[in-house]
């Protein structure tokens, strides 16, 4: 599995245990709800702004957020 896909599997796993809808994570992140989507499928190489903006909704730090990857 590529990095991109870990990552994704990562952050759907840590939205669904906040149990957050995709459409309320991309409102909380500032994102569209397709833009997550892809993030969440491994299709989008995500930059350094995006991931803070994902880590910042669910309350974690990025490191956090990259311990699941």
């Amino acid at each position: 599995m590529n990095i991109l896909m870990r990552f994704g599997e990562a952050v759907r796993k840590l939205r669904q245990s906040k149990q957050i809808s995709q459409e309320e994570f991309a409102d909380l992140c500032g994102l569209h709800r397709t833009y997550i989507s892809d993030i969440e499928l491994g299709k989008r190489n995500v930059s350094l702004e995006n991931i803070e903006k994902i880590a910042v909704a669910l309350d974690i730090s990025i490191s956090q957020l990259f311990e699941g990857v």
